[in-house]
């Protein structure tokens, strides 16, 4: 049974003012008094599908998500935004196991802001505690872009990103026939030539299974991120990264390594 179920905002709401952690949380002190940003829920989200290999519908990820959205949209937060206390103190998802099930617990700056059981599975998967005790892969980042952003129709600055991606996991500039990079390059060229997105090749159809797909891996650094959001945005009209996409997932799982390793 779910506990701790976060409060969504009223679609109707007119918006005023920032949603804050306190309008959505039970929490207290500077937490409850910031708004919600952008990269606190891209890092929740690959939070819980380290954990869980999902994101949990209507958890808290989904609620900062929508939460970010709205402040975004009404100028009270820019899209790289990251509010400092899960900046500095972090964002975590846990599983503590009892007999027959498993606590998964979700919090920001060390303040609980989810809480719910789950039915303890045959085994466990291995990746199961990787946020606090081991590094996030760059493989293991493609694969939460799978659920964070699995709609989405292959283009070219995401086939950029994954190229970024492939390199910087394997150390090597030759794109592998059949790899992620050529599987990316080749749903991009073929996305340009659709034009029904029903028809089109998707991120997740890509990206599912990506660790197994590599070469090699590497745990995500801040410079891994950097140059992977650098080449998505240089082939994206927009200059900009999407949501939820290759960019966003590898940053969130760098600031998650670095709460690790700090």
């Amino acid at each position: 049974m779910s506990q701790a179920q976060p409060r969504r905002p009223g679609a109707d709401d007119q918006q005023q003012q920032p949603i804050k952690y306190g309008d959505l949380f039970d929490v207290l002190g500077d937490l409850a008094q910031k708004p919600i940003a952008p990269e606190d829920a891209a890092m929740m989200q690959t939070a819980e599908a380290t954990i869980m290999g999902r994101t949990q519908k209507g958890g808290p990820a989904a609620v900062m998500q929508s939460a970010a959205a709205r402040n975004e949209g009404a100028g009270f937060v820019g899209h790289r935004d990251v509010t400092d206390v899960a900046g500095d103190q972090g964002v975590t998802v846990t599983e503590t196991d009892v007999p027959g099930r498993r606590i998964i617990t979700e919090s920001v700056g060390g303040q609980v802001v989810g809480r719910h059981e789950e039915p303890t599975p045959v085994s466990l998967a291995p990746t199961a505690g990787r946020v606090e005790q081991g590094a996030i892969t760059i493989g293991e980042a493609l694969e939460t872009t799978a659920q964070t952003a699995g709609d989405k129709p292959v283009d070219q600055s995401d086939a950029a990103a994954i190229q970024a991606a492939e390199v910087r996991a394997t150390g090597s500039t030759v794109t592998t026939p059949g790899g992620l990079a050529a599987s990316a390059q080749s749903a991009a060229a073929h996305n340009e030539t659709v034009d029904r997105d029903e028809d089109k090749i998707k991120l997740s159809q890509v990206l599912a299974g990506a660790t197994a797909k590599l070469a090699a891996d590497k745990a995500v650094t801040p410079q891994d991120a950097e140059g992977i959001a650098s080449a998505e945005q240089r082939n994206n009209p927009n200059v900009d990264t999407h949501p939820g996409g290759v960019a966003a997932s590898v940053a969130a799982a760098a600031r998650l390594n670095e709460n690790v390793n700090g």
